[in-house]
C-alpha cells in the first residue's frame, strides 16, 4: 500500500485531534473506532470481506503498512470469519498511541511534552500539516452539504467519526445540530463503513457481551444503534453482497 495515500485510520484520528488542547475527542470511543477504521481498510485494500456480520481474510499478502499487517495477521491466525463486534471489542491496548506515534514519525503531528496539575507528565499533539486535516473536514462538509453521495473512504470515514460520537465534536451545539443528523445518514453510503459502525456502536453499548437476542426485540427506542432491525440486517447484506 503506498503512503501516498492516509488510511482511514490516521484520518479517523486527525478528525478527533483538537487543534486548540493538543488531545483527542471521544477518546475511549475513539478506540473502537479506529480498529474498525483497520477493518475498513483492509476491505479496501481487498484483504478482507464481510460475510454476514463476520469478516473474512480473503487475500493475506501484507499490505505494507505494518499497523494495518499485524491486524490482517491477528485476523488470519483465527482461522475462521470473526463477528465485527468481537473483533472490534477485543482488547485493543495502545491503539490510540501507535497511530499518534505513527503520525509523529510520518511529520503529521508534533508532540508537546507537559504536566498535569504541574506532576503527572503529560503529551499532548499539535497536528503540523494542517492542509492535510483541512482536506479531510472538507470532504466531510462537502458530503454533508452538497447532499452528492460521496466516495466510498469518505463514506466510511463519515460512518466511523458518527459511531465513535466525533458529530458533537466536529458540529457542536444546536447550530451544528443537521449537520450531526446528515452525517450519520452518510452510513448508508458504504456497506462496509456501515456495517462497521454499527458494530462500534453495538460494543459501546455492551451489545458484543451479551446473549444475541431475536431481531424482533432489538428495533424500539432502545435499539442501540438506533437503526431498525430490519435496516440493520439490509446493510450487512449489501456489505456481503458487495
Amino acid at each position: 500500500m503506498g503512503r501516498s495515500r492516509r488510511t482511514i485510520p490516521e484520518e479517523l484520528l486527525l478528525l478527533a485531534l483538537d487543534p486548540a488542547t493538543g488531545t483527542t475527542a471521544q477518546p475511549q470511543s475513539l478506540d473502537l473506532g479506529l480498529a474498525g477504521a483497520q477493518l475498513v481498510e483492509l476491505a479496501l485494500a481487498g484483504r478482507i470481506a464481510p460475510d454476514g456480520d463476520r469478516i473474512a481474510v480473503v487475500l493475506p499478502r501484507p499490505t505494507g503498512d505494518p499497523t494495518l499487517d499485524s491486524a490482517l495477521e491477528l485476523l488470519r491466525r483465527r482461522g475462521s470469519p470473526v463477528r465485527a463486534v468481537h473483533w472490534i471489542g477485543g482488547p485493543r491496548l495502545g491503539l490510540r498511541q501507535t497511530y499518534l506515534t505513527h503520525l509523529e514519525r510520518c511529520g503529521m503531528v508534533h508532540a508537546v511534552a507537559g504536566q498535569m496539575c504541574g506532576v503527572l507528565p503529560t503529551t499532548r499533539y499539535q497536528a503540523t500539516e494542517t492542509a492535510i486535516s483541512r482536506d479531510i473536514r472538507n470532504r466531510l462538509d462537502n458530503a454533508i452539504r452538497t447532499g452528492v453521495p460521496p466516495d466510498p473512504r469518505t463514506a466510511a470515514l463519515a460512518a466511523l467519526a458518527h459511531a465513535v460520537g466525533l458529530g458533537k465534536h466536529l458540529y457542536p451545539g444546536n447550530e451544528g445540530r443537521s449537520c450531526r443528523s446528515r452525517l450519520r445518514d452518510l452510513i448508508r453510503h458504504d456497506p462496509m463503513g456501515g456495517l462497521v459502525a454499527h458494530a462500534v456502536m453495538d460494543v459501546q453499548n455492551g451489545v458484543a457481551v451479551q446473549p444475541r437476542r431475536p431481531a424482533s426485540a432489538r428495533g424500539g427506542p432502545g435499539d442501540p444503534a438506533g437503526v431498525p432491525p430490519q435496516a440493520r440486517r439490509g446493510s450487512m447484506a449489501r456489505a456481503a453482497a458487495r
